[in-house]
């Protein structure tokens, strides 16, 4: 058995990194100095505000998880390096999706990350209620809280319909504010 504090301090570390690099994405217009200049990176503010919801409901529920956990063993770190790893994908992600004013293919990619990100997050989840037992606070938290079908089915919308998948990008971000939220 490991301390949980190291994980949790570089976990909070990538999300930190995750957030910063897609912030820098964000470039600011040149040749105008009215509010004009602005509507060519609609689209990629757009998707850094999506992606932003996105990466701050992961780190939200991540930090409820690992309050709940008592200590980590080395399945755990693995399994939260698999999801850092996903989650590391996201400004790439993002970018390609808002600089192509989200066409067919980058929110194809987009929706193939948030897949990989919920299987990440599932399988990391599942390590952590084995290592604390079933009968845990986490496991009756978790069992409350996070659905993994949901994830995937509206991965599906982003990937098979790109105006569909614009507006299921907005509902979605706000749906999983609401339905993944751990409550202890």
């Amino acid at each position: 058995m490991m301390h949980k504090g190291r994980l949790e301090a570089f976990s909070d570390g990538v999300f930190a990194i995750i957030i910063t690099i897609m912030v820098l994405e964000l470039k600011v217009p040149h040749g105008g100095n009215d509010l004009r200049a602005l509507i060519p990176v609609i689209p990629v503010f757009i998707s850094y505000i999506l992606s932003f919801i996105y990466v701050g409901i992961y780190w939200n529920n991540h930090h409820h998880m690992l309050q709940a956990t008592k200590s980590v063993n080395g399945r755990i770190l693995w399994a939260n390096l698999y999801l850092l790893f996903w989650l590391s994908l996201i400004p790439f992600a993002t970018a390609w999706m808002g600089e192509n004013h989200f066409s067919q293919w980058p929110i194809a990619l987009y929706g193939f990350v948030m897949v990989m990100n919920a299987f990440a997050y599932s399988i990391l989840s599942n390590s952590l209620i084995k290592h604390e037992g079933k009968n845990s606070n986490l496991s009756k938290a978790i069992g409350k809280g996070y659905d993994f079908s949901c994830t995937i089915s509206d991965s599906y919308c982003f990937i098979y319909g790109k105006l569909l998948g614009q507006f299921c990008f907005i509902c979605i971000g706000c749906r999983h504010l609401v339905y993944t939220r751990f409550t202890y």
